[in-house]
């Protein structure tokens, strides 16, 4: 079952809508960027290393913003070939984060955008994939810095910069202290999306993304479990969960990964999610392995990834005609190659 399990889930049609522009670079980009700047070479492959027990991608994020990185072409460079590398396994739409703070020392808000958008045109016309950009909140940051990022965006507007998102470390970083750069944002018509329970974070931070930020969708999302009431409120309001199931902080501290991981439960409690490569090349995941663990490691069946898929098409921030283009195709090309690689209904 193995090889046709590849074999489906690399040709099955895909959208990623939860992919960091920085935690997408292709180790030899990195390694090359990081020569350029006088850094070591074992010292590069060590911050790229991913230990058995993955201490997180942060380190190299940050390493990628105050030392590695050098004007806006580096992030033209690192969409292209991203989305170069995901169209190669059937993604045929990606939205994508970006934390412009990180960069603002190096070239403004504006200049970064526009290197990164195209980037998204020219991987468009070479491999067919769409792209949009979602810039985020450095939640580490001071809330000034996000209301800065806000105030960027509605200045320099542009079809393919979506929304808003927020990330890097949440612990005592919650999202209300925040409200007023996803207020902006919301009135000035984007979309929006937050990075919350990732770290096992209390669920009053899903809450406060919800009922305070307004958030259409909720990146990773795993302790609205421990709240049953959250839960069904957002079974019932139809929220997307973007999930990851390469997810590092469950990786290093659960003792029983995959069956501890609440990724696993969602689904049965009627929460909608969708699996996400998140830092592919750093998590050492592809599109394709990623919708593989949700089968060998969390037991999900065809259905259930038929399900997905849809899940992902209908909360992803693509106008209503794309979205009702992409269903409809997606549901066609699903069921072909599940009928023609598992004729007999099942992956058993």
């Amino acid at each position: 079952m193995t090889e046709r399990l590849e074999t489906f889930c690399h040709a099955l049609p895909k959208v990623d809508l939860h992919v960091h522009l920085l935690g997408a670079v292709r180790q030899s980009t990195f390694a090359e960027m990081a020569a350029r700047c006088g850094m070591p070479a074992a010292e590069a492959e060590s911050l790229y290393a991913r230990d058995a027990k993955p201490k997180g991608v942060l380190h190299i994020l940050r390493a990628l913003e105050s030392r590695i990185l050098r004007d806006a072409r580096d992030l033209h460079r690192i969409a292209y070939e991203h989305l170069q590398d995901a169209a190669a396994h059937g993604v045929r739409h990606s939205e994508i984060f970006w934390n412009p703070t990180g960069t603002a020392h190096l070239f403004s808000y504006a200049k970064g955008a526009d290197a990164i958008l195209a980037g998204f045109a020219d991987a468009a016309a070479d491999f067919g994939v769409s792209a949009l950009l979602i810039p985020s909140i450095d939640r580490e940051a001071p809330p000034e810095a996000a209301t800065e990022v806000a105030e960027w965006m509605l200045a320099h507007r542009r079809d393919a910069i979506i929304g808003m998102g927020i990330d890097y470390r949440e612990t005592d970083r919650p999202p209300e202290l925040f409200w007023r750069a996803w207020r902006m944002a919301k009135q000035a018509g984007f979309k929006l999306t937050a990075h919350a329970g990732e770290f096992g974070c209390h669920p009053r931070n899903i809450a406060t993304a919800i009922d305070l930020c307004e958030v259409d969708r909720i990146d990773h999302g795993y302790t609205v479990l421990e709240d049953p009431a959250l839960t069904a409120r957002c079974a019932e309001r139809g929220i997307l969960f973007t999930v990851v199931p390469t997810n590092s902080y469950y990786l290093r501290t659960l003792e029983n990964w995959p069956e501890g991981h609440p990724l696993a439960r969602m689904p049965e409690a009627g929460l909608l999610i969708h699996p996400n490569t998140d830092d592919p090349p750093l998590h050492q995941v592809t599109p394709t392995r990623c919708w593989r663990m949700m089968v060998e490691d969390f037991g999900f069946g065809l259905p259930d990834l038929r399900g997905f898929m849809l899940n992902g098409i209908r909360g992803s921030f693509l106008p209503e005609p794309a979205r009702r283009h992409l269903e409809g195709a997606f549901a066609q090309e699903f069921d072909a190659l599940a009928a023609e690689i598992f004729p007999q209904g099942s992956l058993a």
